[in-house]
């Protein structure tokens, strides 16, 4: 067994669950990996060719480095919230890409001057006293975990931000400054030109707010979501706000009654909500059952999502991708396998063919609904809810049923991967001590076939 992971933790995650022990491995693990990506980020702007650094009148990154450091020595805390957003590592990998090319790219400057943005940030969690002068964007200007200030113009412009006495001033040129009171809660203002980030409280005592970012540049891969069925993220909305502060705050419960297990890993990984429109076949509003969700590996602690139509549903969302978010992680520390990446498989969830990994971790992922969907019918005491429950407990066990035979007859797995696959199956059988009613089961079973037929006529095969 790899000595990364210990065994006690890969069975845990296994069943889909996790400790305190095993998901701070895994956030231990990817923490340390972002720090290094920054640190490669800083050596290839240093290094990159003239031609490919643009030219600009604001600081560079030494300048906004040397003011992450200052940040860093008078608030490691605070400045760790912003370089550990989920969201600065899509600019970071980004950026990297744009700093290694042999041409320029288009957006490597409006990168770079993220940078700044992101060290100004973290200097205000940090309460550091600054100046620096920064390049505002064609669009607003976001400070990442912060918010974004209007800034009116049609072209990246400078400006100069400057925190004393507890006081952000941002100054541009021809605009009154914009005057931000410094917080615990994030900078303030009356001033409508400044749109703070929405900030959702723990889902239990003691761990940390996650952000609601409708702000953040880096927040989907430009130009939009090119995944499956992935509709675009929306911008800031009073009222989609307040729908999303409301469904959040009977999430929490919701988590729980999947078991204690569902808020303490919530807990331990969350860390930014993205929002993302409703996908077709939606109401305008949203409402319905049309829902579309998904994770970044370079994102993580983020979960993309549509608004859900109620509270288990947003819950089930997480609890699905938050398992993409482990397995992610735990392949980062220690190869499950050796298959290729050839799309050959069938997978009841998708209609098309699908590698090896993604059979692994769409069967690890809806294994983990079918259990909290299970947790959930036998604790309803509401018919509707628990009918509900039910149908969607029996058919995720049906879909991981009819893809476990192939994991489990892989070659290629791992030490590490077949130990993973065996906790999986034990908790597929374990399911089955409390089966659901005779008529939800037919119906799974009947579906899970239709997928299979659509999928061969589709797919040829």
């Amino acid at each position: 067994m790899s000595p990364a992971v210990p065994e006690r933790a890969l069975r845990e995650l296994g069943r889909t669950e996790g400790g305190t022990d095993a998901l701070g491995l895994l956030v231990r693990d990817q923490h340390t990996r972002r720090l290094i990506l920054l640190r490669a980020l800083l050596d290839a702007a240093a290094d990159a060719p003239a031609a490919v650094r643009p030219t600009t009148a604001a600081a560079g990154p030494r300048e906004h480095w040397a003011l992450l450091e200052a940040a860093d020595r008078a608030d490691r805390a605070a400045v760790r919230t912003v370089l550990l957003h989920p969201l600065t590592g899509p600019w970071a990998q980004r950026c990297l890409r744009g700093l290694t090319s042999p041409a320029p790219t288009p957006e490597l400057a409006a990168d770079l001057a993220h940078f700044g943005a992101l060290a100004a940030a973290a200097a205000i969690r940090a309460r550091l006293p600054f100046s620096a002068r920064l390049t505002a964007p064609a669009g607003p200007l976001v400070l990442p975990t912060l918010g974004a200030l209007r800034t009116g113009r049609g072209a990246p412009s400078p400006l100069d931000i400057t925190l004393a006495d507890s006081r952000v001033t941002v100054r541009q040129a021809g605009a009154a400054p914009v005057v931000l009171e410094a917080d615990g809660d994030g900078p303030r203002s009356e001033d409508p030109r400044w749109l703070p980030v929405l900030t959702l409280p723990p889902l239990r005592d003691g761990a940390p707010p996650v952000h609601l970012d409708d702000l953040d540049p880096y927040r989907v891969a430009a130009p939009g979501p090119q995944r499956h069925g992935l509709s675009a993220a929306t911008g800031p909305d009073p009222a989609e706000r307040a729908a999303w502060a409301r469904l959040w705050a009977l999430t929490g419960p919701a988590l729980a009654a999947g078991g204690p297990h569902r808020p303490a890993e919530a807990a331990a990984l969350l860390r930014c909500l993205v929002p993302l429109r409703p996908p077709p076949g939606s109401a305008p509003s949203g409402d319905g059952p049309a829902q579309c969700s998904a994770t970044r590996r370079e994102a993580f602690g983020a979960v993309l999502s549509s608004k859900p139509a109620t509270a288990a549903l947003l819950a089930s969302t997480l609890v699905h991708e938050l398992q993409h978010t482990k397995l992610a992680a735990l392949s980062a520390l220690v190869p499950l396998h050796h298959e290729d990446a050839t799309p050959r498989h069938f997978a009841p969830w998708r209609s098309d063919l699908r590698p090896f990994d993604g059979l692994l971790q769409g069967a690890y992922s809806h294994l983990a609904l079918a259990d909290y969907w299970q947790r959930l019918a036998l604790g309803a005491e509401r018919l509707s809810r628990r009918d509900l429950a039910w149908a969607e407990h029996a058919r995720c066990r049906e879909q991981v049923g009819a893809v476990l035979p192939v994991l489990a007859g892989s070659g290629a797995l791992t030490r590490e991967g077949r130990v993973l696959v065996n906790e999986m199956i034990a908790v597929y059988h374990r399911l089955a001590d409390s089966p659901p009613p005779a008529g939800h089961r037919a119906r799974a079973e009947a579906y899970v076939r239709t997928a299979r037929m659509i999928w061969r006529q589709r797919n040829g095969t």
